[in-house]
């Protein structure tokens, strides 16, 4: 911000919605403060302050895209280091300066604030971004699998099923969803047992046990493999994470649903 003025970053933070901030103490110069003050208003778990805060962030990089008066002048490695700090977080940086993507939310904030003990699923959510950042693919899948799991035991708990610590993955699941009125056997009824809506929820099921055998043959962390894992990479680190998303996220949401069907079950 060395080079921008204190109305410009006012103009750029005001005109993407963010009220006028209140500089918090110093940071820095005066122009890093203001900008600090904005970035405090930011509500970093909300889309929408996210989605304007990156649409700030894109003016505040234009200078590294125009073509200077100085012919010394050169960003490439300023571009570079920004790049990598996006790309942890699932955004990209492109050629012309725009910023693209989003960041790898496998469980919002809404689900887990309904639980009444959030701190087993909060667990496998911080190692699976740990893993990420560190560019750890068999980390990534050893805890997908590690959240399938869990997300299953904590609707049983939830919903007043038992269940014991050796319950294999496939049975956890198949459980889980009987409880939720949303296994793919269940009567029709409702929209959650119609045909279409079964197709979905069977291959949700398919899913969750290829996360599992996919950690089973050793290409997770869990079982120690006895050759080096060959081919797996950061693509392999983003299947497994929207994989599971679509079990745990459909699965959490049905449980906080007061209009679920397995709430006229309970009834």
């Amino acid at each position: 911000m060395s080079g921008t003025t204190l109305r410009e970053i006012d103009e750029m933070w005001q005109d993407e919605y963010f009220p006028p901030a209140e500089d918090p103490e110093p940071v820095g110069g005066q122009r890093v403060t203001r900008f600090q003050g904005y970035l405090d208003q930011v509500d970093w778990t909300d889309e929408g302050h996210v989605s304007r805060a990156v649409r700030v962030f894109e003016v505040a990089l234009r200078f590294l895209f125009k073509i200077p008066d100085n012919p010394h002048w050169d960003p490439s490695n300023n571009i570079q280091r920004i790049r990598k700090l996006l790309a942890r977080d699932g955004y990209e940086l492109t050629t012309n300066g725009r910023i693209v993507g989003s960041p790898t939310i496998v469980v919002t904030d809404r689900l887990l604030s309904n639980l009444k003990d959030p701190l087993v699923i909060q667990d496998h959510l911080s190692r699976i971004a740990t893993a990420i950042e560190r560019d750890d693919p068999a980390q990534v899948i050893g805890s997908a699998k590690e959240l399938v799991e869990s997300t299953a035991k904590v609707v049983l708990r939830e919903t007043g099923h038992d269940f014991t610590e050796n319950t294999k993955l496939p049975d956890l699941v198949r459980r889980a969803q009987e409880a939720l009125s949303v296994h793919p056997g269940g009567a029709p009824g409702n929209l959650d047992n119609s045909e279409i809506v079964k197709k979905i929820l069977g291959a949700s099921v398919t899913i969750t046990n290829g996360i599992a055998e996919l950690r089973n043959r050793g290409f997770g962390t869990g079982h120690g493999p006895g050759t080096a894992r060959n081919g797996l990479g950061p693509r392999h680190a983003r299947l497994a994470v929207n994989a599971v998303r679509l079990w745990c996220e459909f699965m959490l949401d049905t449980l906080s649903d007061e209009r679920a069907p397995w709430r006229k079950a309970e009834r």
